[in-house]
């Protein structure tokens, strides 16, 4: 597929698809938006329930350029909390391509671009400590083939929108990370599609609508109850 780069709204880049004519991220503001959705109104939402120092277990649907995990990776060294955190992608962002990235200069003047690299140099299928307190495991897979039962508290589910990939926005794919996630756990994600907000409720989950980030009514927030 053939990618180009554009300046979304906060002055972050994203990656553009044009065969898809679909971006990675918002163009209202790429690093605004994983702060509202997947940070504010997720980790921050999970970490506030659990009991302090435990750790936490984080699933991301969509690795794509590492911004979400840039972000959480830098909150859980400002909060001191561990994360555990793996991330999911089918079709890797070439080395090449994060040159024309550039998330880590818009935050404190670049001075977590090690970091970042640190983020797409590690190797996949295994864990690597990115910090004290952030590991990483990276799985070269489909989205379909998670398979994991009651491993995370909390869910980034950051694939590409219902327009182009409408199967992953199913219940075929909900009910596989309703079984993902611990009782409790929590799913968010930019998307409040009707359409996917009725595929999450029946496979289970509690789910409520949530005011959106820049260029977005709303988001979505779901929960898996504990009984």
């Amino acid at each position: 597929m053939q990618k180009t780069y554009i300046k979304t709204a906060d002055g972050s880049t994203t990656i553009y698809v044009s065969e898809l004519d679909e971006t990675y991220h918002s163009r209202h503001g790429a690093i605004n938006e994983a702060k509202h959705v997947f940070i504010a109104s997720g980790l921050y939402f999970v970490i506030d329930q659990l009991p302090k120092q435990s750790a936490l277990s984080v699933l991301e649907i969509g690795f794509g350029t590492g911004l979400n995990a840039f972000l959480t990776c830098l909150e859980s060294n400002a909060l001191q909390h561990s994360i555990h955190y793996t991330a999911i992608e089918a079709y890797p962002v070439a080395e090449d391509q994060l040159q024309h990235i550039n998330f880590y200069n818009l935050i404190e003047g670049g001075v977590y671009k090690d970091i970042f690299y640190s983020l797409h140099q590690s190797d996949w299928e295994i864990q690597n400590n990115i910090s004290d307190n952030f590991s990483l495991i990276k799985q070269h897979k489909k989205f379909e083939a998670v398979e994991e039962d009651a491993q995370y508290h909390l869910i980034y589910y950051d694939a590409f929108g219902p327009r182009v990939q409408p199967d992953l926005w199913g219940e075929s794919i909900f009910s596989r990370m309703f079984k993902a996630l611990i009782p409790g756990g929590v799913l968010v994600t930019y998307c409040a599609q009707g359409k996917a907000r009725r595929a999450m409720q029946a496979v289970g989950f509690v789910v409520e609508r949530l005011p959106g980030p820049p260029g977005k009514r709303e988001m979505l927030r779901a929960v898996k109850p504990e009984f």
